[in-house]
């Protein structure tokens, strides 16, 4: 009897523990200095061998996705079709994503299940997962998805898709809370001031996290105000270590001496009815 083969991969959330945006670039990208770390959870992505191509979405934020076709049009479909052509495998693929992130949000959920396609796509083939092919078509799908691909605490340059690793913090605690907003990225980016305020420090992790800042933060909080509630609320809890929103938002971040203070941040901001997730740096 054949076994059948399923790979599942975590899309772990994306952070941008520091964000600087230094330059408009002619291809529509910005020139931008970010310190990525990842969360320890995600979104899920699993991959099993088929007699046809399909694409499942579940999860308690699968509603907000549009599934109109067998293979729907996603970056996770787009990452599959441009593996099967980069390494030319045979066969097809049911291809399941649990999506557990809040979407449009500034974690990386879009990129982040991205690249875990790529990884498992890779294992079920036999491939590498730091094969530099798969690392071209995370490029070419989108600025985040090679950091997410790599998964490792990184300093990005150019567009966000020139890696560098660094040490980071595993294990510290760290929450994620999202207000039930959903902002545009190109939107955000579009109302950015244009302004170059420096580049990110040199040194150790947290401090150069601590001495720098989120160049999307003013833009993104005159769209979705609420973000201005989230952050206020993280900075004010008691045992944050640092404190910021993410990405171009609206989900916002907090790291924490210890998980009990984590868990207490966590409790506090549920009763305002946002989305929470109490996790780890990876």
């Amino acid at each position: 009897m054949t076994v059948q083969t399923t790979i599942v991969e975590t899309a772990p959330a994306k952070i941008n523990l520091a964000l600087h945006v230094r330059r408009r670039r002619g291809d529509g990208y910005h020139d931008i200095e970010t310190l990525f770390a990842f969360a320890r959870h995600g979104d899920t992505v699993s991959v099993t061998p088929s007699n046809a191509d399909r694409f499942t979405i579940v999860g308690p934020f699968a509603a907000g996705l549009t599934v109109d076709s067998p293979w729907a049009d996603n970056l996770v479909t787009r990452a599959a079709d441009a593996f099967v052509v980069a390494f030319g495998v045979g066969g097809r693929h049911a291809i399941t994503l649990d999506k557990r992130l809040p979407i449009a949000s500034g974690i990386g959920g879009g990129s982040a299940d991205a690249a875990a396609t790529l990884r498992a796509l890779a294992r079920l083939h036999g491939i590498a997962v730091d094969d530099a092919q798969l690392f071209a078509i995370a490029a070419a799908l989108g600025a985040d998805v090679p950091a997410c691909l790599d998964g490792r605490t990184t300093l990005g340059t150019g567009k966000g898709d020139a890696l560098v690793a660094i040490d980071g913090l595993p294990g510290t605690p760290l929450l994620l809370v999202n207000p039930g907003v959903a902002v545009s990225t190109a939107a955000i980016f579009e109302t950015w001031d244009g302004r170059d305020r420096g580049g990110i420090a040199d040194g150790a992790l947290l401090a150069r996290a601590r001495a720098g800042r989120n160049d999307l933060e003013t833009p993104a909080l005159a769209l979705a105000p609420a973000i201005a509630e989230v952050i206020a609320l993280l900075d004010a809890v008691p045992g944050v270590l640092l404190s910021r929103m993410s990405g171009s938002g609206a989900t916002c971040f907090a790291l924490f001496e210890d998980h009990a203070a984590c868990a207490d941040a966590a409790a506090t901001a549920r009763t305002r009815g946002w989305w929470c997730l109490e996790t780890a740096l990876s």
